[in-house]
């Protein structure tokens, strides 16, 4: 079982969220979306109260979000995941983004020892 940070929790990232946890997966779930929240809740998740606070302690973190601007704020600006995740922490954007934004972001966790060796 692993624990699983899952931001972005709409029309594709909801229903991963509840494949996760009936695979056995502790999932903590955020959403800007106060019912997608409640969904993933009622699926079994524990409700995270901002982007950081589901990628704190998790050992892998999963985004899917709507577009390159999104994942950007959530990994480094707003939310600032890539600050609160654990060296090694594997980060899966599954984000439908522009080619720089994704190669920038695989940058990013590179130097902050969280990308792909």
């Amino acid at each position: 079982m692993s624990k699983i940070g899952f931001i972005g929790l709409g029309n594709m990232g909801g229903p991963m969220v509840a494949n996760l946890i009936a695979a056995g997966h502790a999932v903590s779930a955020f959403d800007i979306s106060a019912d997608a929240v409640a969904r993933a809740t009622d699926a079994g998740a524990s409700a995270a109260s901002s982007g950081a606070d589901a990628a704190s302690g998790a050992e892998i973190v999963i985004t899917m979000l709507p577009a390159g601007q999104h994942v950007r704020s959530v990994y480094l600006e707003d939310d600032k995941v890539m600050e609160v995740v654990a060296a090694g922490s594997l980060l899966i954007d599954c984000s439908t983004i522009d080619v720089t934004t994704a190669i920038d972001m695989i940058a990013q966790a590179d130097m902050r020892g969280s990308g792909d060796d």
